[in-house]
């Protein structure tokens, strides 16, 4: 696909302002789904601790196409604890959409990462959502956001957003709040006139920045990036610039690329699609993979310092092994480790007793998958 058809955006937005509804509406509005296909609410908070705080907690990646344009989007935290998932994932992007509540307005949350999104230079979108809600004043919130990305120092560009307002709950959106309803072509179309196509070479050396890291129990690592130049083939030859400087030679097993949900295995991606691919087992967040006659490493962003640190280790209470099957410091140092392998914000040190593990977070430390 040429990548003058492709858009890549995130959506962000404080805690519980509808971002993961308004997602699901996309996907279901673009025919992702088929007419007799049961689908529940929530589709893309897939992991259990997300449907159990109704929170979203890891970045995911999905796409849909509208009119022959491909848009990728990437679904992001918006809870401060999960910040190190915010920061990179926004490399991958060319915009953002702002997602604010018409009734509560602007959150701090909503600041640290629209503060974030603003110093990339990314364009934004701002979506005023639950527009039914009684109580709402869509109007007063539009002059709370311009006078948040005054306060951020929003070049031009950015302070001349265009503003959709939407009720996600009832897939419905608008231009105006005096236009009728209508259904989320109005934002399909905002999305395409107003993020830029992704501004890569599709004909150069092949270059792609890491920016998150998947798992699976077949093939194993799995990278995640944007392609910035030439294309990512299955089987072809590599070079991984590793953040130290260092660089080793590694081969890409399978190329796989999102169409909707599903992660669909190709042949090739070329420059501007957001990307997986298998085959380098030791692969890290923030390395870059290149042509091995082109080696130019690209620069990473700089992930928050972990804030919280607290000691975990094994149980030698009163009632210790009564319940739980995983109980050893094998056990809990097995899932430590485990987790450094995606949580990039993530600290976790071996202590001098053996039972016991410095851990090292952002805010509230949650682990997004357990036993």
């Amino acid at each position: 696909m040429n990548n003058k058809n492709i858009r890549n955006i995130a959506i962000i937005a404080h805690v519980d302002h509808g971002k993961t509804t308004l997602v699901d509406e996309l996907l279901k509005q673009s025919h992702v789904f088929r007419d007799n296909e049961q689908v529940g609410e929530r589709v893309m908070d897939s992991n259990d601790l997300e449907k159990e705080r109704g929170i979203t907690i890891l970045s995911k990646n999905t796409s849909v196409m509208y009119n022959g344009v491909k848009i990728n989007i990437v679904d992001t935290p918006g809870h401060a604890d999960f910040g190190g998932e915010v920061e990179r994932v926004l490399k991958t992007v060319d915009g953002v959409l702002l997602l604010v509540d018409a009734f509560e307005g602007t959150m701090p949350q909503t600041r640290e990462v629209l503060k974030k999104s603003l110093a990339l230079n990314l364009k934004p979108i701002v979506v005023i959502n639950k527009i039914d809600r009684p109580g709402s004043n869509p109007e007063k919130v539009v002059d709370e956001v311009l006078e948040l990305f005054i306060e951020l120092n929003a070049n031009d560009d950015q302070l001349d957003f265009p503003v959709v307002y939407a009720s996600a709950k009832q897939g419905i959106a608008k231009l105006n709040m005096k236009d009728e309803d209508g259904t989320m072509d109005c934002l399909f179309k905002t999305i395409i006139d107003t993020i830029n196509p992704p501004d890569c070479d599709e004909d150069g050396p092949t270059q792609m920045l890491v920016s998150n890291i998947d798992y699976d129990d077949y093939v194993g690592r799995i990278a995640v990036g944007r392609v910035e130049r030439g294309s990512v083939k299955s089987g072809m030859q590599v070079t991984v610039c590793k953040k130290d400087g260092k660089t080793v030679n590694g081969k890409i097993a399978k190329v796989y690329t999102h169409m909707g949900l599903e992660k669909v295995e190709v042949e090739e991606a070329k420059a501007g699609d957001i990307i997986e691919f298998s085959g380098i087992a030791d692969i890290n967040i923030g390395e870059t993979i290149c042509d091995p006659e082109h080696v130019e490493k690209i620069d990473f962003v700089d992930i928050d310092e972990p804030t919280v640190t607290m000691t975990f280790s094994v149980n030698n209470g009163p009632f210790a092994g009564r319940e739980g099957e995983f109980v050893t410091s094998r056990h809990i140092r097995d899932r430590l480790f485990k987790e450094l392998e995606r949580n990039v914000s993530l600290r976790v040190s071996e202590t001098a007793t053996p039972d016991a593990f410095e851990v090292a977070g952002r805010r509230r430390i949650t682990f997004i998958s357990s036993y």
